[in-house]
């Protein structure tokens, strides 16, 4: 295995190598942010928050680290928790709403059609469980197959192409109503 792999790292990092911890940080810091910020709908403070979270516990849970995934697979495992936890105390949700309405309202009247179809979109996706919401941020954001969302997620992947049958499926019946609405 290369020396520089990031699951070679990872057990020398899990072995009390400091340099190889640091280097583990510095290659996925920007990915346990971008992840954190996703699963909590763009909420940057609380993105950063979970992000130094994580990076102080990564440490510790190196140990727990076997290499039966790619290193990667397993941090998106962590993160994705760490922010789910966030995001169950509904304080942080409602602060979350309230600064994404605050964001909404300060669009420009020039922009209104995009304006609408982003806020839209926004509470489409809002309302999608929290399984399904981190299934499409696996598959189409972070652009992994159905079988690695399946690994981070820790679930089949017909499980995961059921839960992307189902968003669109959902997404449609949203989109019906909101033309029915206009």
């Amino acid at each position: 295995m290369d020396d520089k792999s990031d699951n070679s790292l990872a057990f020398r990092a899990a072995a009390g190598d400091s340099e190889a911890f640091a280097e583990l940080l510095e290659r996925h810091y920007d990915r346990i942010y971008r992840v954190s910020a996703r699963v909590l709908f763009g909420e940057g403070e609380l993105a950063a928050d979970v992000t130094q979270e994580v990076c102080l516990k990564l440490r510790d849970k190196l140990c727990s680290f076997r290499g039966d995934s790619q290193f990667t697979t397993w941090l998106y495992r962590i993160v994705a928790n760490a922010a789910y936890d966030a995001l169950r105390d509904n304080s942080v949700r409602q602060r979350i709403e309230q600064n994404y309405a605050e964001t909404i309202s300060l669009l420009g009247a020039g922009h209104s059609s995009e304006a609408e179809d982003s806020d839209w979109l926004y509470r489409a996706l809002s309302q999608l469980s929290d399984k399904l919401r981190i299934t499409v941020f696996l598959v189409i954001e972070e652009e992994l197959t159905h079988a690695e969302a399946g690994k981070v997620l820790q679930i089949p992947e017909k499980t995961v192409s059921w839960r992307m049958h189902e968003v669109r499926k959902q997404l449609r019946v949203m989109a019906a109503n909101r033309e029915t609405e206009r």
